[in-house]
C-alpha cells in the first residue's frame, strides 16, 4: 500500500502545472549548487516537477512566517528534489530501542541552577556538521558526536572519530548498515571494543564494508551508556548543562526544507526516525530551543528544534 502511495503521489507531481521561468531559474542554481545530475530527461522532469511544488509550499510556509503564524523559515535544501515521503524513508532509520531494566539513567543536580544559555560548539566540543550520504546511517554520526565531545572534555582535544569504523563493526550486535541501526547498540560496541577508530585512518564511505578497525589507531574509548528519562526536557537540558552533548532520536519529516529559526512544530509526528547530536540549548524570541547537530545536509548549520 505504501508503495501504491508513493508511485501515485509521483505521477500527480509528474502531471503538474508547467514550470515558470523563475522556477527554471531556481531549478538550475539548484544542480550547479549540489552537483546534481539525472539518468534520463523523463526523470530529470520528473525531480524538476517535485522541485517546483516544494518551492510552492517553501513560499507558502514563508509568508505564515512572516505573519507571525510560524516560528522557523523553509528554503531549498540538498533534499529539494525529493517528495517528504522519499526524503523521510531513504535517508532516515529506526532508532528507538527500550533500555534494559538495569540501565543507568542520568540523575539531574536539582538544587543547582543551570545556565540559561549553553552551546558546546563555542567550548570547542562538537565537530563541523558532516554528511551521511544517501546511507542511513544517521545512528553512526550521532554516537561518533557524543564521544567526540566526552574526549575532549577528558583530553582537551577534539578529533574526529570514525562512522564508517561504526557502520562496519557492528553488524554482529543488531545494527543493519546503512538500512537501520541503534544508539545504544553501536555505543555498546565501542565499550566492548575497547576503542574506535579517528576519522583519518578510517574514512567515511556511505556504504557497509568489511570491518577494518586498527586498535593502533583508536582515538579512546568510554565505560558505559547513561540514559535520559524519555520524554523529560528538563533531564534532557541538565544532562546537556552537566554532562555534555546528548544523542537523541526525533521525527524528520519536518527537517526536509528547515531553513532558520525554532522548528517548534506543536502536532508533529512523535516517531522517533532519526539519531541526531543535542549540542546545547537556549531561547530565541522566548521560545525554547535545544541546539542539534544535524547529520543529513553538508551545510555547517545547526538545526533549533522543541523537542
Amino acid at each position: 500500500m505504501r508503495l501504491v502511495f508513493i508511485v501515485a503521489a509521483l505521477f500527480a507531481i509528474n502531471c503538474a502545472l508547467p514550470i515558470t521561468e523563475e522556477q527554471e531559474k531556481q531549478w538550475n542554481n539548484f544542480k550547479l549548487k549540489y552537483n546534481r545530475t539525472y539518468a534520463t530527461v523523463e526523470e530529470e522532469k520528473l525531480r524538476q516537477n517535485i522541485f517546483a511544488e516544494n518551492l510552492k509550499e517553501i513560499k507558502e510556509h514563508n509568508q505564515k512566517y512572516d505573519a507571525g503564524l510560524v516560528t522557523f523559515t523553509k528554503g531549498v535544501t540538498l533534499f529539494s528534489d525529493m517528495t517528504n515521503e522519499e526524503f523521510v524513508s531513504t535517508l532516515t532509520l529506526k532508532v528507538t530501542e527500550l533500555p534494559r531494566d538495569d540501565a543507568d539513567y542520568h540523575v539531574p543536580q536539582r538544587k543547582v541552577k543551570l545556565p540559561d544559555h549553553v552551546d558546546w560548539r563555542q567550548r570547542g566540543a562538537v565537530t563541523p556538521v558532516k554528511n551521511q550520504g544517501a546511507c542511513g546511517s544517521c545512528y553512526t554520526f550521532s554516537t561518533a558526536g557524543a564521544m567526540e565531545a566526552q574526549l575532549f572534555k577528558k583530553s582537551g582535544q577534539l578529533r574526529r572519530l570514525s562512522e564508517q569504523n561504526l557502520l562496519d563493526c557492528t553488524k554482529s550486535l543488531g545494527n543493519n548498515g546503512c538500512v537501520s541501526g541503534y544508539v545504544t547498540k553501536t555505543f555498546q560496541y565501542v565499550i566492548q571494543n575497547g576503542g574506535i577508530n579517528t576519522e583519518d585512518s578510517y574514512p567515511y564511505e556511505g556504504a557497509v564494508g568489511q570491518c577494518r578497525y586498527n586498535p593502533q589507531n583508536s582515538a579512546g574509548t568510554i565505560s558505559r551508556i547513561m540514559y535520559v528519562r524519555q520524554g523529560s526536557e528538563s533531564d534532557l537540558q541538565d544532562a546537556v548543562a552537566n554532562v555534555g552533548p546528548v544523542s537523541v532520536a526525533v521525527n524528520s519529516g519536518v527537517l526536509q526544507q528547515y531553513h532558520s529559526g525554532v522548528n517548534n512544530v506543536p502536532n508533529c509526528d512523535s516517531t522517533p526516525n532519526h539519531a541526531v547530536l543535542v549540542v546545547g540549548y537556549g531561547t530565541e524570541n522566548d521560545i525554547k530551543r535545544n541546539l542539534k547537530k544535524n547529520l543529513l545536509t553538508k551545510k555547517k548549520r545547526i538545526l533549533v528544534n522543541v523537542i
